[in-house]
């Protein structure tokens, strides 16, 4: 399978045969990164809020997950978790879904804008996970010290950081730290950096934890 990052928590996950997803699109009007121009078959919503849910900027007769349960689309089973928040807008915290994806037994999870650590219990629940798609830079999700605790429960094979602040966000999108204060939380000088992510199979997965970097890709 192939996970290529958009910029703050947009990415697609595709694989030959499968379904492809795309996760919470943005308006680049908000978030500072290239306007969008993709096709999915699938497209999941962590939260309600234009810099995860601008699902207009996904062509193609997609099917849109906002919220908790389970899906089975083009042979791709999507696990969706609510992990804080309620429904109403209105409400102080706003509900946040995490997707869990399963792509012929690789599993990816997408953490949305997930704000606290959960329980032992809930990281059991998951399973395991190859691939975490991790907020690391505040804003309303997890800073880097919280996903460096996350990361130590969840133990993935892969963790992908999403959710900073980049040049191309400027002062368009909400104060989001750099991903520098996560790679030194994490005590990374020289991450490796990818156009793109592709993972052959299980065995291709490192045993140990691997930070992998990716660049944002340009439409």
């Amino acid at each position: 399978m192939e996970i290529t990052w958009y910029g703050h928590s947009c990415f697609k996950l595709a694989e030959r045969g499968l379904a492809t997803v795309i996760t919470d699109p943005y308006d680049s009007k908000l978030v500072g990164y290239s306007p969008l121009k993709l096709k999915a078959d699938i497209v999941t919503v962590s939260h309600d809020t234009p810099g995860h849910n601008f699902v207009s900027a996904v062509k193609g007769d997609a099917h849109i997950i906002d919220g908790p349960g389970e899906f089975e689309i083009g042979s791709v089973f999507v696990t969706g978790i609510q992990t804080n928040g309620h429904v109403k807008k209105s409400d102080a915290e706003m509900r946040n879904t995490l997707y869990l994806f399963d792509f012929n037994g690789i599993n990816v999870l997408h953490l949305g804008d997930l704000n606290r650590i959960p329980s032992q219990a809930e990281v059991e629940d998951f399973g395991p996970i190859n691939v975490a798609l991790i907020p690391v830079g505040g804003g309303g999700a997890l800073n880097a010290n919280k996903a460096v605790e996350i990361i130590s429960l969840l133990e993935p094979n892969i963790v992908i950081p999403m959710h900073y602040a980049t040049p191309a966000t400027g002062d368009t999108a909400q104060k989001l730290d750099p991903l520098s204060k996560f790679l030194k939380e994490m005590g990374l000088t020289n991450p490796e950096t990818l156009p793109s992510l592709k993972i052959a199979n299980l065995a291709a997965l490192p045993e140990e934890t691997k930070v992998v970097v990716l660049d944002y890709a340009k439409n």
